[in-house]
């Protein structure tokens, strides 16, 4: 049936009160949609649930409508997937986790066909291996990382195991036009696309349809709901409306009853190292209101400290792959073209580290009881980003165990198998100073020495020369000669494309700087 949803507070301020009686028949037509819905056929649900209002009131609402059907036409599964980042607030992510147990718990007892599923994301792909291990800058808006790695990736992998198994799936969300102009545009875009009433393609997951039962929602009616009807999974919606009148800044989050009281709900809880938005209201307010979460302070000192736009300094100029390439920029109304910054640099990495770690000891230390386990670096994270200084970086001194030890007190449990190296602190000290500060010289030569290392393990030593002749492209030029010589073959390549001959040929015969020569074995062993 399609029925119009009724909102309950309309934009006019002058109306004053609302028909109560007009949402409660809006939510039985909505009730006998998501039946006929849920019996048209045999395609499983997936139902996203992030523990936050909107995702709430639309699990309540479809739980309490199945329920209303007899048990022989609860027919097929309801996954309810919740997505850990691994970087939540950790108020909300206990939470909800807390809130999946309730769920599994009620489920059962009441005979409904409702699987949670806790997904997390590969360690390979976590935030902290992104940023401490692998030396990704801080995500911004052009270089926004770690969305489809923490979110997008766990949950659209489970969808695509479902439709593997059932060869269709339907997609539920909680996402409401009111939200933004931009969201009401995407859904209204969708909207003509559907291919069943009420349904849509699925924009990224093919065999996925997308139904959005709340669509037309207002935060209001989203908390009416919540507030008036009893959460059947028995965790309290009033602790949820607690915790989110926590987030709020004000602190003014009353329950609306009319036109007149002001709307709860434009707090919005995420990662806590968020770089995308300007602060973290949400979790500094969550402080300012209350005494007994300023544990939570160090992640806010953490998450500014990070926050730094102009870190230029702090990272390689190199790109990961030790490739320099230049971009142009607009300075005071002319075009500078500059190598474009890559990772972090080795020293800002274990500093990085450090503070996470620190900040960890800290909130364990004053958290309640029942929060001293928290853990905001897990010890998978740091065994993979171990792994990638010792075999990626060929930073064979091994910091990170020594890292841990002096910020936690206590020797690093690696959980992969012990590392059986032929190189150490002592063979790096020898090194650095044979180095005398150039550090070029210094990677170049850990580079070359841990590239022989592992292949002496390797059964084959097949692509051995190639390698270390790519360490001599790397790492085998001084910062200014890299970026001299990325210069010289822009310049080339541009005169090329315009069919400058004459230009070419001034380059070709030196009468513009030569690229600086890279080290190569023969002036290694013979200059």
């Amino acid at each position: 049936m399609n029925a119009e949803q009724i909102n309950l507070f309309p934009p006019s301020q002058n109306t004053p009160n609302t028909k109560i009686e007009e949402f409660v028949e809006s939510l039985e037509l909505l009730t006998q949609e998501i039946q006929e819905l849920y019996c048209l056929d045999h395609i499983p649900w997936v139902i996203g649930y992030s523990g936050g209002k909107d995702s709430t009131a639309t699990l309540q609402l479809i739980w309490n409508a199945i329920a209303k059907l007899p048990p022989e036409k609860r027919h097929k599964k309801i996954h309810v997937i919740t997505t850990d980042t691994l970087v939540e607030n950790p108020v909300v992510s206990a939470w909800v986790k807390k809130s999946l147990e309730k769920m599994q718990e009620a489920a059962k007892i009441q005979n409904m066909p409702v699987q949670p599923h806790l997904l997390l994301p590969e360690i390979a792909q976590t935030y902290w291996v992104g940023l401490i291990g692998k030396g990704y800058p801080a995500p911004r808006h052009k270089f926004r990382w770690c969305t489809g790695r923490l979110k997008v990736d766990p949950s659209n992998r489970f969808i695509r195991n479902v439709v593997r198994s059932s060869g269709e799936t339907i997609v539920v969300l909680g996402t409401r036009k009111t939200e933004s102009a931009n969201r009401a545009a995407i859904m209204e875009k969708r909207e003509l696309k559907r291919v069943r009433e009420h349904l849509c393609p699925h924009p990224h997951l093919p065999s996925s349809l997308l139904y959005t039962p709340i669509e037309t929602w207002t935060t209001d009616e989203v908390w009416l709901y919540l507030m008036q009807f009893e959460n059947p999974w028995n965790y309290s919606n009033k602790d949820l409306f607690a915790m989110y009148r926590g987030a709020t800044a004000d602190n003014e989050c009353p329950l609306v009853i009319d036109t007149s009281t002001p709307s709860c709900g434009s707090s919005r809880f995420g990662c806590w190292v968020c770089t995308l938005v300007d602060s973290d209201k949400s979790l500094t307010a969550m402080i300012n209101n209350d005494e007994e979460k300023e544990w939570l302070q160090p992640l806010v000192d953490f998450r500014l400290e990070l926050d730094i736009w102009n870190d230029h300094d702090k990272r390689d100029f190199r790109r990961i792959f030790g490739t320099v390439q230049l971009f142009e920029r607009n300075v005071d109304g002319e075009t500078s073209v500059e190598p474009i910054p890559g990772p972090y640099k080795r020293e800002w990495r274990e500093y990085w580290l450090k503070r996470v770690l620190e900040a960890q000891q800290q909130v364990r230390k004053n958290a309640p009881p029942d929060m001293r386990d928290i853990t905001l670096i897990q010890p998978e994270e740091l065994s993979e980003i171990r792994r990638i200084w010792l075999e990626e970086k060929h930073e064979f001194d091994d910091s990170l165990p020594r890292i841990y030890q002096e910020v936690t007190g206590e020797p690093f449990e690696d959980p992969r198998p012990g590392n059986n190296a032929m190189l150490g602190v002592d063979e790096w000290q020898i090194l650095e100073e044979l180095s005398e500060g150039d550090m070029m010289y210094l990677e170049l030569m850990t580079k070359l020495l841990d590239t022989e290392r592992q292949y002496k393990t390797m059964s084959r030593r097949t692509g051995i020369y190639d390698t270390l002749e790519r360490c001599f492209e790397t790492s085998s030029r001084s910062q200014s000669e890299a970026i001299a010589n990325a210069h010289y073959q822009r310049n080339l390549k541009q005169a090329a494309k315009e069919g400058k001959v004459e230009d070419i040929k001034k380059i070709v015969n030196g009468e513009k700087p030569e690229p600086p020569q890279q080290l190569n074995w023969a002036s290694l062993k013979f200059s």
